[in-house]
């Protein structure tokens, strides 16, 4: 396909493509700040076939440094602004990058042990542009763009190769299910560094719709947009919509053009719709991953009302089935479509057991469809705990702190949170004559984890429920006893 952004710019030069802070950029003037940007990136050595870190928020300059990476045909490795230091200097090594891009906007902190080649953003642009520089004039389908980390229950954290054709054909999946047209603009207030967020801005290019890129959600800043501007679209999780919510005043109402909140990150609880639908808020719920490049399954506006709980139907693009059910009909999540991902970096292998031997995909979810093929996410077999939308694997945690001395065992679930969804809480069992506390547990995970990936709490037991086998009963845990550390 020819370069989206540069299409989009010919097609649609003075459509509105970016509202930033009350500042209207259209196509042709993003297409000309991003192509200078990339200029400037070409001339300070940075060239197709590189692969290069980018660091940022929801920033302007993080917008625009992310489509001129993707101008001069790299692959771009997000790093999640709110991993530990270990976390990224994994993953930057993991990688191979050449360089890391930093928005100067971003405490960075945990970037100071690296000893890969680091650029700020500001640095670029007061460089000279390169007469060479040309962007790319295809994009192909098979060529990764985009490398996002996801965590994976072995602790080791896999980086999704993720295509140009995943990100066009999770587009269209999407434009046929919420029915875009030339009015509808999205507001973006979920990190770039997600496919969430990342996903908002390359359906801008292939719809031809407005951005409103938000740098910190600030309820009543986005309220506010939504009540007086004409944004028809939001992508949130359950957490934010939540908050959104709370911060309307009695009888307020989003602006007429308004369609929908677009949910992911995990389930929604049923009083929180019913508020939605006295405010007169739809609400499309979705189902996706990383390794989907965003949604393969989502609900559209005329079954929302009869069809709650469900995370809808699959995409046009998208074959779904259930396999290996048990007398419920809840069994494994199967998926193949052309948004999966290609694989995933320097590790062949793992990808390779997720697919089938019919070309499916092993989401490694549980669900159901019911009569009307809607699906319902039951839960994950991976114990997966989705907290704010982000995703925390327990195995992951639980390695980080099986180093400490004494610490014979533990086990991370989540539990229920009113404001997160859910977070974790350890279960521990020490040695004899060993005794740890709670706020030195967390203060040693904060120092090596992600803040939201640090258990909320510290249980002690005097035995873990096991299997036969001696493997741990995760759902056993919250029925223990135990003593609050």
């Amino acid at each position: 396909m020819e370069n989206w952004l540069t299409k989009r710019a010919a097609l649609s030069p003075n459509k509105v493509a970016l509202i930033y802070q009350y500042t209207d950029f259209t196509f042709n003037e993003l297409n000309s700040t991003v192509q200078l940007y990339a200029s400037k990136l070409f001339n300070n050595g940075i060239h197709q076939g590189d692969r290069v870190g980018i660091f940022t928020a929801n920033s302007f300059n993080g917008y625009i440094a992310t489509l001129a990476l993707q101008q001069l045909g790299v692959e771009i490795v997000f790093l999640n602004i709110r991993l530990s230091d270990e976390e990224l200097n994994f993953q930057i090594k993991d990688s191979g990058v050449s360089v890391v891009l930093i928005d100067d906007a971003t405490d960075d902190a945990q970037l100071e042990a690296t000893t890969v080649k680091k650029t700020y953003m500001s640095e670029i642009l007061s460089m000279e542009p390169s007469d060479s520089y040309q962007p790319v004039a295809e994009f192909d389908n098979d060529s990764v763009t985009s490398i996002m980390y996801t965590s994976g229950t072995s602790g080791r954290p896999k980086g999704v190769l993720q295509t140009f054709g995943n990100h066009f054909y999770s587009a269209i999946g999407m434009s046929l299910n919420l029915g875009i047209n030339q009015k509808d603009s999205w507001v973006m207030t979920v990190p770039m560094f997600h496919i969430s967020g990342f996903s908002i801005m390359m359906r801008s290019l292939i719809y031809g719709i407005p951005v409103y890129l938000i740098e910190h959600f600030d309820v009543d800043y986005i309220n506010k947009i939504l009540i007086n501007e004409r944004a028809s679209i939001i992508s949130l999780v359950p957490t934010m919509l939540k908050r959104c919510l709370n911060g309307l005043k009695t009888g307020q109402k989003y602006n007429p053009n308004f369609r929908c909140v677009f949910l992911g990150g995990g389930p929604i609880d049923n009083w929180t719709l019913l508020r939605c639908q006295m405010s007169e808020i739809p609400v499309i719920q979705s189902y996706g991953m990383t390794e989907t490049a965003s949604n393969v399954v989502a609900l559209n506006f005329e079954d929302a009302e009869r069809k709650v709980g469900s995370s809808g139907q699959a995409l046009f693009p998208v074959h779904l089935r259930i396999t290996n059910p048990d007398e419920d009909g809840i069994g494994d999540i199967e998926i193949k479509a052309p948004n999966v991902a290609k694989g995933y970096l320097n590790q062949p292998k793992l990808f390779a057991a997720k697919i089938t031997d019919d070309g499916f995909y092993r989401t490694g979810d549980l669900g159901h469809l019911d009569e009307e093929n809607f699906l319902y996410i039951n839960g994950r077999k991976d114990d997966m705990i989705i907290s704010g939308g982000e995703n925390i694997y327990p195995e992951e945690v639980e390695n980080v702190y099986a180093k400490i001395d004494g610490l014979e065992s533990i086990a991370i679930v989540g539990v229920p949170d009113d404001d997160w969804g859910q977070v974790p809480v350890a279960y521990i069992t020490v040695g004899k004559n060993v005794f740890l506390n709670g706020p030195d547990l967390i203060e040693y995970g904060r120092n090596r984890l992600a803040h939201y990936k640090v258990p909320r709490e510290f249980r002690l037991l005097k035995k873990m429920p096991l299997t036969s086998s001696g493997k741990i009963l995760r759902r056993k845990l919250n029925e223990e006893e135990y003593e609050p550390l």
